[in-house]
């Protein structure tokens, strides 16, 4: 071990878009202080993690020791690790009800991130293959 301190969680956000880039980056910046640390999904050895490059490219995936987040269970569990008042935010996000109603907004957000302030046709998602 180099001795440096490693932040508990890990971001991976798909460098691909800009949308994803700016807003996991913001989760560990100076208003959330969230003991995490962004990385591109890229960038990193995802089978590491058990994770595959296509799920990473759907949704936003956090990584907490053994633990992975997904989606607004990801930003959920961020907050919670996030200076005050964002924990209790997260604790709020992570409540059965709320989080459906999360999930769902995520989904909304994921589906149209090439919209979006920082966004671009790289940003975009494929559609989901039909039953």
């Amino acid at each position: 071990m180099d001795g440096a301190r490693r932040p508990s969680m890990l971001v991976l956000y798909d460098a691909d878009c800009g949308f994803c880039t700016t807003s996991s980056r913001a989760m560990t910046n100076r208003w959330f202080r969230a003991d995490a640390e962004a990385r591109s999904f890229q960038s990193v050895n995802l089978d590491d993690f058990g994770l595959t490059v296509d799920k990473c490219a759907e949704k936003l995936h956090v990584v907490d020791g053994t633990r992975v987040f997904v989606g607004g269970a990801a930003i959920s569990a961020v907050l919670r690790r996030s200076r005050l008042p964002w924990p209790a935010i997260g604790r709020v996000l992570a409540l059965p009800g709320i989080r459906v109603l999360v999930e769902w907004v995520y989904g909304l957000v994921a589906r149209n991130r090439h919209r979006l302030p920082g966004g671009s046709a790289a940003c975009e998602m494929p559609p989901p293959d039909a039953p």
